[in-house]
């Protein structure tokens, strides 16, 4: 039997303008090992929708690469600076056009929900969250910018989420019509 039919791939995905994380791990039998993560370093010099051209590429590329069944993203963080937001929720939105285009169902989860799952502190720092994973998926290697290791977390976080989420399947819903027509007892008359 195949890698991909005996397991299940996770792709997460750390969005940024300028380095942009991916990790990706297969859980064979409940456990989680590390398939692959790095970065996507985006030159400041490119415009902005150069940039995100490439973050669409590679996003595209590591799906066709690996075939993974589900997507996880970080949400973006709240802060002061409206461009900054406005520039890294472009970014996700290209990572998550990609992934839609292959098939894929987004989920996506807070830095806070993400360091929580990880580390049981959702004010962890990105250190302790990488010694964590480093311990989970048993890797020695430390890289060189944590943005991967974020990545690393998404989708690790993914996979403790599907696990804890009540153990009913997991549906999809195409709007309240489809809500509605998965779910007639719901609607109250």
């Amino acid at each position: 039997m195949s890698l991909q039919k005996a397991s299940k791939i996770i792709l997460g995905i750390d969005p940024g303008t300028i380095i942009m994380g991916y990790g990706l791990i297969v859980v064979t039998n409940n456990q989680p090992k590390l398939l692959e993560m790095g970065v996507l370093k985006l030159s400041a010099k490119d415009d902005a929708y150069q940039r995100l051209e490439k973050i669409h590429n590679k996003v595209t590329e590591l799906i066709s690469k690996h075939k993974p069944d589900s997507f996880a993203i970080e949400a973006p963080f709240f802060g002061k600076n409206v461009q900054s937001m406005l520039k890294l929720g472009r970014a996700q939105g290209v990572a998550i056009a990609a992934a839609m285009q292959s098939g894929l169902s987004i989920t996506e989860y807070s830095p806070k929900k993400v360091k929580q799952s990880i580390t049981g502190n959702g004010n962890a720092d990105k250190q302790q969250v990488m010694l964590m994973l480093q311990q989970i998926l048993n890797f020695k290697e430390s890289p060189k910018h944590m943005d991967a290791t974020d990545a690393l977390a998404v989708a690790l976080c993914h996979l403790f989420q599907q696990k804890t989420n009540t153990g009913l399947p997991t549906t999809k819903s195409n709007g309240w019509k489809d809500f509605l027509a998965k779910n007639p007892g719901r609607l109250k008359k």
